[in-house]
């Protein structure tokens, strides 16, 4: 392999938001990879901290370039330059989004179980969240088109964030539900706001749809947030970009971005990006294959030790959804007992609203020891939480 994604790599005591914590814990909660991000992104950014002046920056033509050049060659979709604007991350273009298309007291539209950041986006802002849940059989997810079409009928719901492919339950929307999704928005006059920075961590072999590219009526009623940050490891770097095809709704954007200050890079923001989407394609497609086999292993351990939890079948992301329902049906405690009795650090359900109460989500963005080290801690805590609660257990 011409990249190593099994090298062991010391993030304690580096101010990491996801490794500061207790010696003895594990995190694999928040969305945040192990691995150094490629040699070719390191090798551009080493280049721009030799020059040695960090001075205000612009966004020059190669950034633009980069990301239309990578969407058309890797996922068939060709965006005009104007089409873009820069900005420091997609969470602070979500929310920028929600305080500039809405008012408040309006609806803001999420399909729960859900990003947890989209709730602090609507909420923070003063507008009022509304949950149209997925609908969850034989552990699948599907969208529930009846409640979709009622809440986006109702006058008060103005904006819609799609999750495309979907985070946490690591579901990639084909063609025609998006379409479907797209259609009923625009009859209801609600603009769609698509996050799409999971869009280059789908498994070998699977491609996700832009949204903006499945036909006219979903290119013009829409915003796509995107970013390198997650499939390149990037999020420190505060890189992102939005791509709105339509005039007026991207005059609207532009000008919140800049009211909110979140449209001007800093000194290694754009090196980075161009540099991963412009020599990051084979480092990309070998960490795709390392996860991939770090979802067969994992799949493959709770099938013959944890078959009590199922583990929701995904096609993108890193991050396995996992089924507890039949252990108990609000999995709050049980993240509190396993990080407690194991120092496993995962993320309870309930975060990502109501839908998600009874699962807990896993990262397995990370060394196959590592992976091998959290399942074990898993077990020995599902183990000793179950006979601890063998009251409650359902038979």
């Amino acid at each position: 392999m011409k990249y190593d994604f099994n090298a062991p790599v010391n993030r304690r005591h580096t101010s990491s938001l996801k490794w500061d914590v207790a010696d003895n814990e594990l995190p694999m909660w928040v969305a945040d990879m192990d691995f150094p991000c490629a040699p070719e992104i390191q090798k551009e950014l080493q280049k721009r901290l030799s020059h040695g002046v960090f001075g205000y920056s612009v966004v020059p033509e190669e950034w633009y370039a980069a990301i239309c050049g990578w969407w058309e060659t890797r996922h068939h979709f060709r965006m005009e330059k104007d089409w873009l604007i820069f900005c420091t991350g997609v969470v602070p273009a979500l929310s920028s989004i929600v305080r500039k298309l809405t008012t408040p007291g309006e609806n803001v539209l999420i399909q729960t179980p859900v990003y947890n950041i989209f709730f602090n986006s609507i909420a923070n802002n003063g507008r009022n969240v509304l949950e149209s849940p997925l609908l969850y059989r034989n552990g699948a997810y599907s969208v529930d088109f009846a409640d979709l079409e009622r809440k986006l009928a109702d006058p008060q719901t103005s904006l819609m964030i799609l999750c495309n492919p979907h985070n946490p339950v690591g579901k990639i929307w084909d063609r025609r539900t998006l379409a479907r999704i797209g259609r009923l928005a625009a009859a209801h006059h609600v603009t769609v706001v698509s996050d799409e920075i999971h869009c280059d961590l789908t498994d070998p072999g699977e491609e996700y749809v832009p949204f903006a590219s499945v036909n006219k009526e979903c290119r013009q009623n829409s915003v796509t947030c995107i970013a390198p940050t997650k499939a390149f490891n990037l999020a420190g770097l505060q890189t992102a970009a939005v791509c709105v095809p339509d005039p007026v709704l991207r005059h609207k954007v532009w000008r919140g971005l800049n009211t909110d200050e979140a449209a001007e890079p800093n000194a290694f923001a754009v090196p980075a990006a161009v540099a991963a989407f412009t020599k990051g394609a084979d480092w990309l497609d070998g960490l795709r294959d390392f996860l991939f086999a770090n979802k067969q292993t994992a799949a493959a351990f709770l099938k013959e030790y944890l078959p009590q939890i199922r583990l929701v079948p995904s096609k993108a992301t890193y991050l396995l959804w996992l089924d507890c329902q039949k252990i108990c049906s609000d999995t709050s405690r049980l993240q509190e007992f396993l990080r407690r009795e194991t120092g496993l650090y995962v993320s309870e359900g309930s975060q990502y609203g109501r839908a998600g109460a009874a699962f807990l989500r896993l990262n397995i963005a990370c060394s196959r020891g590592t992976l091998e080290d959290g399942l074990c801690r898993l077990r020995e805590g599902i183990t000793r939480f179950v006979g601890e609660n063998a009251q409650n257990y359902p038979r």
